[in-house]
């Protein structure tokens, strides 16, 4: 009678973890997560890294986030370490000629000492690049510096809250 019994909890056990209710939670749309990572480019240079900051803290799926990297955290549960690998349509797309402007030099501070290669907050809150420097124009490019790049996270789950209104399922 006593291996029939521990057959049945086995059995019980196996179906509970198989239907989704286990007692481990995993990352969903809605949760507000907590993740320790560093973002990669293809030749293995690190353009940015959570080490040695606090977590970076995010809610799945509110847009907060570069898409890909967001879905990539979707099941992961807490302790779990994850590479996320996003293509630049995954992340922030190909560089485009459109984003590539002439502006006057009137649009700029007259005591900014302007230099190619020097990065500008844009009016959208972007980086902007100076490209070039004319007479009377500057041309910048507003394309994101990681545009046309495939970047690679390597990301730990650190901590999930599930939203208030959830009911913890």
């Amino acid at each position: 009678m006593k291996k029939a019994t521990i057959a049945l909890l086995a059995l019980a056990a196996l179906v509970w973890s198989l239907s989704g209710c286990s007692s481990t939670p995993t990352a969903k749309s809605g949760d507000t997560v907590k993740v320790h990572y560093t973002g990669k480019m293809d030749n293995d240079s690190v353009f940015d890294s959570s080490q040695g900051r606090e977590p970076l803290q995010f809610v799945i799926g509110a847009g907060q986030m570069l898409a890909g990297f967001d879905q990539g955290v979707v099941g992961m549960k807490v302790g779990e370490k994850k590479t996320i690998i996003l293509t630049p349509e995954q992340a922030y797309g190909q560089p485009s000629d459109e984003r590539i402007v002439r502006v006057g030099k009137g649009q700029f501070p007259p005591d900014l000492q302007l230099t190619v290669g020097m990065q500008l907050q844009g009016p959208t809150g972007f980086p902007v690049t100076v490209k070039e420097i004319g007479a009377d124009s500057v041309t910048i490019d507003a394309n994101h510096p990681l545009a046309g790049k495939t970047l690679t996270f390597e990301v730990e789950l650190m901590e999930i809250t599930p939203p208030a209104d959830s009911s913890g399922q």
